[in-house]
């Protein structure tokens, strides 16, 4: 299912640079960029209120956004970089790429798990161990996916899941090649020293991912 593309109002900004960029935020605005698309980069201010609202609400640079501008057409455009106050960790500056409905782009989509209560694993004291909360996939602009779903329905304790094991949605695909580890079901704490095999694996997955 495709998410639902939510409007993000902003101004444009008087001028370039650091002078305009630092009067904008004496005005209660965060400066920002929108650029690509084949069109001229456009300065914009954002309400500081509005951008820290949408950045605690999550996914931020995930979600698809209809931007609309004042004396512009609205355009679609996705949140790249987000600079922060290295001191007070809130937004300084935003840039935005357009994006036409067929661009591909490769962004990180929430993984939601369903059926856990009946899986047989858990049932039995098993635990699931969630290796990627969030899987890169290459996606077009037009159609993101809001989630991707993993069927816990039958699994048991050691089973591991991989990105194979999945349906992804329509269109999209994950960004690295190889078949990754997604989650697994671990033994109860009596159990591990029979599942040491499922244990290596995911290690070894863990290990693997923080060298890319």
């Amino acid at each position: 299912m495709a998410r639902e593309i939510p409007d993000f109002h902003a101004t444009v900004r008087t001028g370039t640079g650091k002078g305009a960029a630092r009067h904008s935020r004496r005005t209660g605005n965060v400066p920002g960029i929108v650029y690509g698309g084949g069109s001229d980069p456009l300065p914009i201010d954002i309400p500081f209120n509005v951008l820290l609202k949408r950045l605690k609400e999550g996914r931020f640079l995930s979600t698809l956004l209809n931007l609309k501008v004042d004396g512009h057409d609205d355009v679609r455009v996705i949140c790249r970089s987000v600079q922060r106050d290295v001191v007070k960790d809130l937004p300084t500056h935003v840039d935005f790429m357009r994006l036409h409905r067929t661009t591909r782009i490769n962004l990180f989509i929430h993984v939601e798990f369903e059926n856990e209560e009946t899986a047989p694993g858990i049932k039995k004291g098993g635990v699931l161990v969630v290796v990627r909360p969030e899987v890169e996939l290459n996606v077009v602009a037009g159609d993101i996916p809001e989630k991707i779903v993993v069927d816990l329905a039958g699994r048991d304790v050691g089973d591991v899941i991989h990105i194979s094991d999945v349906t992804l949605p329509a269109g999209a695909k994950p960004t690295i090649d190889r078949d990754f580890v997604i989650a697994n079901i671990s033994a109860p704490s009596g159990l591990r020293g029979s599942d040491e095999e499922t244990d290596e694996e995911i290690e070894t997955e863990v290990i693997g991912e923080s060298e890319e």
